[in-house]
């Protein structure tokens, strides 16, 4: 068979794998969002402990590896759980999109802060004037005008995260990554490893490449 011929063949396969790559990225920046934005608030809070202990978690998943904490997640998280007598099992993709998420919290943590943080001490001292509580000025003053200041770098964390997602095909969930190694191995032909490869790096790049773009035009913009 040749490589175009096979490629073909199993283009459609890839493809479900890499739709499975994009499915994991949303669900962890999803995840990662929600935590990260709760963590970037705690760094600011008026409380020292509270804004330390954030700080240092926001630092940690920031910092840390992201396929050792995937790692961490597929072992120390359980392979089934028990829900009133009915065993619910625990796949590894849905383990990937925990130890995925983590690094999100910690990255959009920062963007979260650094944007309340962008917005002039004005702001605020004007809404205590007017009898807002903190909470209320934050909800109400702060975060609609440093929304779309986070907007362009949480964009650009998606797509790092979208080009970490072949990291989990390591712990054995069946994203595009781990089809193209089988195709490979199935077909037993040297020759066909940089083809297959060069398609998943080109779906990719399709993929990630518009949200770079959109990235540095809202950056522009703000």
């Amino acid at each position: 068979m040749s490589t175009t011929s096979a490629i073909f063949q199993w283009f459609p396969t890839i493809l479900k794998g890499f739709g499975f790559d994009v499915l994991i990225s949303m669900l962890a920046m999803g995840l990662g969002t929600v935590a990260g934005a709760f963590l970037g608030i705690g760094q600011i809070s008026v409380h020292a402990w509270a804004r330390n202990i954030c700080k240092w978690i926001t630092q940690f998943f920031r910092n840390a590896p992201w396929l050792v904490i995937i790692f961490f997640c597929i072992y120390l998280l359980p392979f089934e759980v028990q829900f009133f007598g009915t065993t619910i099992p625990f796949p590894a993709w849905i383990k990937g999109v925990f130890g995925l998420s983590f690094p999100v919290m910690g990255n959009v943590s920062e963007v979260v802060r650094g944007g309340i943080q962008s917005i002039p001490s004005g702001q605020w001292e004007a809404a205590d004037a007017m009898g807002l509580s903190r909470w209320q000025t934050l909800r109400l003053c702060i975060l609609p005008q440093a929304l779309k200041r986070m907007t362009a770098p949480w964009m650009n964390t998606y797509a790092i995260l979208m080009m970490a997602t072949p990291l989990v095909s390591i712990v054995g969930v069946e994203d595009s990554v781990t089809i193209a190694t089988s195709m490979l191995a199935a077909m037993r032909d040297p020759a066909l490893m940089m083809p297959v490869y060069g398609l998943v790096l080109v779906l990719f790049f399709l993929y990630c490449a518009p949200i770079a773009l959109l990235t540095k035009r809202l950056e522009a913009r703000s």
